[in-house]
């Protein structure tokens, strides 16, 4: 099959959100948690988390806030700049998928999706008790993306919370072992598993690699 732009602006809106959202490969599954200054909670599942740097510890993710779930995720971020990122595992794939649904900004997706708040010292915004591996951010710029409305949100992380089980001695963080899932399109969930592991790569070090004749 081979589409091009216009094959893809004519095909059937359904359609070609699914195509779109899935030609990426598998995206990591995480649960956003934020609470209003008047202690409403929050939390919605993001697809577009991303590494932007490790010193310092820079995580960005990018959400429509014209949409319910993006609008109260972002206006409660704007109001006191704390949120959490938590990794979804295979126990609660089904609860987490289902917090994107529209719900209003007096309902909170915890209780409605029978999710656990948890809050720590120092930290407002809730995490997700059931996750395993979880980040408490706080933001430090926001970048409009004018193209087509979204916002890319950078945050710093203050709060770093990991299974001793799943990190090695050099900082290597094996997802697999608290089960983690990714997302393929908008609703299609895929197990983790680690299969290599290789050393840094330098010119002067490749492996024999077989060439064909």
């Amino acid at each position: 099959m081979h589409l091009t732009k216009e094959d893809i602006q004519n095909t059937e809106r359904i359609k070609r959100l699914n195509i779109i959202n899935s030609i990426t490969g598998i995206k990591p599954a995480n649960l956003i948690g934020t609470i209003s200054n008047d202690g409403k909670t929050n939390l919605a599942i993001f697809s577009s988390v991303i590494h932007l740097g490790s010193n310092p510890a820079l995580i960005g993710f990018i959400l429509r806030p014209d949409r319910e779930a993006g609008q109260h995720t972002f206006d409660n971020i704007k109001e006191n700049g704390s949120y959490t990122i938590n990794h979804i595992h295979e126990s609660f794939i089904e609860q987490a998928h289902y917090t994107s649904a529209k719900f209003t900004r007096e309902e909170s997706e915890f209780d409605k999706c029978a999710l656990t708040e948890e809050f720590i010292a120092d930290h407002k915004a809730p995490f997700v008790k059931e996750s395993m591996l979880k980040l408490g951010m706080k933001i430090v710029q926001t970048i409009p993306i004018e193209l087509n409305g979204t916002v890319l949100i950078i945050g710093e992380v203050e709060h770093l919370i990991i299974p001793d089980a799943s990190m090695d001695d050099q900082g290597q963080i094996d997802l697999s072992q608290p089960n983690d899932v990714g997302i393929s399109g908008l609703n299609t969930y895929y197990k983790l598993e680690k299969i290599a592991h290789f050393p840094y790569a330098r010119p002067n070090a490749l492996p024999d690699f077989p060439k064909d004749v």
